[in-house]
């Protein structure tokens, strides 16, 4: 080691102490350098990195508490000789494997082969990143939720939630779902009618696996959320797409002889509209008359900065024909993966079993932290916070549109992130998309909602939650610029 050069990463967000400790770390467990090896003194290893000696010092220390060092007094710090115990050896080589498994045979289903939303992982990287679905982190607030995990970490409240909870959720958020989230919208259930989720995709999987068999026709909107479609299309060829116009889901005879609806009444999945009370009421009417549940996706709810809210349909349900899905992980961070179904208390009870097999519960380090930072009025804080900011990108993207894009684009009805924009018969949005990122801007073709195998071509989705509103007006010159372009 005291030949080794060691380098620390550029741009690291760890403090150097902890920068330092993550290449020695390296260092040992890569077996550049052997158990016993010494290391070099605080001072020169300091000199070698260009930071302090005591920082050096104190990473030393602290690998000493985790085991992969010890010190000897007067002679330095060594690698520890138990660092590799228990750790299985390389098995030796064998012959050529005879026999494999046929795995194109073996595997039933193919989900990969499904048409579904596709993103760039870097899309951060991009000057216009018109994503739906992702965040600003910006706008994350972290000193909120650092103290709701520093607070999540009082051993008290460890012994709570570190343990394996079976098939239980964390009391305290599933009391805040009860008392402060569902009541924005309308929404009264009692705890044992709440189930937490690995986000709203979780729920909808149970759903599918709980109702769905071969034989169940299931009714979804078209254009509509291709997750969702793709879910129930694991278990039944008999999907419907169903009309949407500018009041959401048409109720006409195309919901006849269906089990199931999956529909988004609020904020219609892709294009934004919003079913008014007297549909969604003719709606409720319908799926009694007829026998059938509705699941609504009630995604997106807390983003409303346009208008007075809609009570979700669920809150008008006086027949348990509504399952209602949410989400809490939108609001704050996608990557959180916490979601919550609603539903009667047999349905409840199932999905809980089942989930139990699917990964026992959502971490409750998550759920505790989020529960306090509802209880904290974080969570309200936040979406106030979001809804100005979001509003003023609504505003500049609209009547960037209204500028540029004429007659391509319906206003939101309800808020939301993101706008549904028509573009001219004669466009691709596929190739309109590859064009784009070629000038650092991301957009979301359309083709995909659409349940047809020759779906329209010329809509496209341009989400506003994670671009900036001074980002937005150049971003829209330079998009509307491609639009028009001659093919």
């Amino acid at each position: 080691m005291r030949d080794h050069l060691l380098h620390l990463p550029l741009g690291s967000s760890l403090s150097l102490q902890a920068q330092v400790r993550e290449a020695l770390v390296n260092a040992i467990l890569a077996g550049h350098v052997p158990p016993g090896s010494p290391l070099p003194s605080g001072r020169k290893l300091a000199r070698q990195l260009g930071v302090a000696r005591n920082t050096v010092v104190l990473a030393y220390q602290q690998l000493v508490d985790d085991g992969y060092l010890i010190s000897r007094e007067r002679s330095g710090y060594y690698v520890s000789g138990d660092i590799f115990h228990g750790v299985v050896d390389a098995p030796p080589e064998h012959a050529p494997p005879q026999s494999l498994p046929d795995w194109t045979k073996r595997i039933r289903v193919r989900p990969s082969a499904q048409r579904n939303i596709v993103k760039p992982f870097d899309w951060r990287s991009y000057e216009y990143p018109f994503v739906t679905g992702q965040f600003d982190p910006t706008r994350f607030p972290v000193a909120d939720w650092r103290e709701c995990v520093r607070r999540s970490l009082y051993v008290g409240t460890l012994q709570e939630w570190a343990g394996d909870s079976v098939d239980e959720d964390d009391p305290q958020l599933i009391s805040q779902i009860h008392t402060r989230i569902l009541p924005r919208r309308g929404v009264w259930a009692a705890p044992d009618e709440i189930l937490v989720t690995v986000g709203a995709q979780q729920a909808l999987y149970l759903l599918s696996r709980l109702f769905v068999d071969a034989d169940t026709r299931v009714g979804i909107e078209d254009p509509g959320y291709s997750d969702a479609r793709n879910t129930f299309a694991l278990k039944t060829a008999h999907l419907r797409p169903l009309a949407v116009d500018n009041e959401g889901l048409v109720i006409d005879s195309q919901l006849d002889e269906l089990d199931y609806i999956y529909a988004t009444p609020s904020h219609q999945y892709p294009t934004t509209v919003t079913m008014p009370l007297a549909r969604r009421r003719a709606l409720l009417e319908r799926a009694a008359r007829d026998d059938f549940v509705i699941i609504e996706d009630d995604y997106e709810s807390e983003n409303n900065f346009v208008d007075e809210p809609t009570p979700a349909l669920k809150s008008l349900d006086q027949n348990e024909r509504v399952v209602y899905v949410g989400s809490l992980s939108k609001t704050l961070a996608p990557g959180l993966r916490i979601g919550y179904m609603v539903g009667p208390r047999d349905l409840i009870k199932e999905a809980r079993a089942l989930r139990r097999l699917m990964v026992r519960h959502p971490p409750g380090n998550n759920q505790r932290t989020l529960a306090l930072f509802v209880s904290s009025g974080y969570h309200d804080s936040l979406i106030r916070r979001m809804s100005h900011a979001y509003k003023d990108r609504w505003q500049v993207l609209g009547a960037m549109l209204a500028e540029h894009l004429p007659e391509s684009a319906q206003i939101p009805t309800f808020g939301g992130t993101s706008y549904w924009v028509q573009g001219p018969e004669n466009l691709d949005a596929r190739e309109l998309m590859r064009a784009a990122q070629a000038r650092s801007i991301l957009l979301e073709p359309g083709d995909v909602h659409f349940m047809s195998d020759n779906p329209p071509r010329n809509f496209f989705r341009l989400g506003f939650s994670s671009i900036t509103s001074d980002k937005i007006r150049p971003g829209i010159e330079k998009l509307a610029a491609l639009v028009r372009k001659p093919a």
